[in-house]
């Protein structure tokens, strides 16, 4: 489980400090698929490095499985079972597909198994697993790839920012069918996303919506949808949360 308590995070600008996330708390207990959503420069994306390690909170607490994990960086919180997927991901000249499953599994998978990963997420695993983690896959590829990794690693919980950024709808489509199949199978895990795509918010088990960097609604679909979205119903609810 996940509990963030009283947390903030401060930048400096012009000499002045800036609070982007003000006095936060947030429980995301194991086995649920929430989804963090609100409008752009609202805090989402620092919210989901702070929970990773990639930024530092000037006050508060994160908690992981009853842990205070807030002064660990990013490989600490990796090994005790955090992952991050990156909006944009990351691309390794010189590594392939198959070596990067291997390191995300920590362990020297077989061909077979990591073409099980990446038939998982809907690639064929012939034409990947030996191809270089470079600028030759397009963003869709990458996110999948990426995606596999966090399937490799069977993480306690897996954070995923704004995944549906910079792909196309053929991709998107096959990312919701994976976010669709991954919340049928977790137990004792648990998702975080950062969206503010409908599709991705009507399969969550709760939207929390982040304005200012507070948490100003949270509950079931069924209970904030209706709020975000009125009649309309877009594919991106995110010019409604402004």
């Amino acid at each position: 489980m996940l509990e963030i308590k009283d947390l903030s995070f401060a930048v400096t600008e012009d000499d002045k400090d800036k609070e982007i996330i003000h006095d936060l708390n947030l429980r995301v207990e194991n086995g649920k698929f929430v989804v963090i959503t609100g409008p752009n420069g609202s805090g989402k994306s620092t919210l989901a490095r702070l929970i990773m390690g990639i930024e530092k909170p000037i006050s508060g607490q994160i908690l992981f499985d009853g842990q205070d994990v807030t002064p660990l960086n990013i490989t600490e919180r990796a090994k005790l079972g955090i992952s991050f997927a990156f909006q944009q991901p990351v691309r390794f000249k010189g590594i392939r597909v198959q070596d990067l499953l291997r390191m995300a599994a920590g362990k020297n998978l077989s061909v077979a198994a990591a073409c099980a990963y990446l038939s998982e997420v809907g690639l064929c695993a012939r034409d990947y697993i030996d191809r270089e983690i470079n600028s030759s896959l397009s963003g869709g590829e990458l996110k999948r790839i990426e995606i596999a990794t966090l399937l490799a690693r069977h993480t306690k919980l897996s954070v995923f920012d704004e995944p549906e950024a910079g792909i196309d709808l053929w991709s998107f489509q096959n990312l919701i069918r994976i976010f669709e199949k991954m919340r049928s199978e977790i137990q004792d895990s648990s998702i975080l996303i950062i969206s503010h795509q409908e599709r991705i918010l009507r399969i969550a088990d709760e939207i929390v919506v982040l304005t200012e960097g507070r948490i100003t609604r949270q509950g079931s679909p069924e209970e904030i949808l209706p709020e975000l979205i009125g009649r309309t119903a877009p594919v991106s609810v995110c010019q409604k949360l402004q």
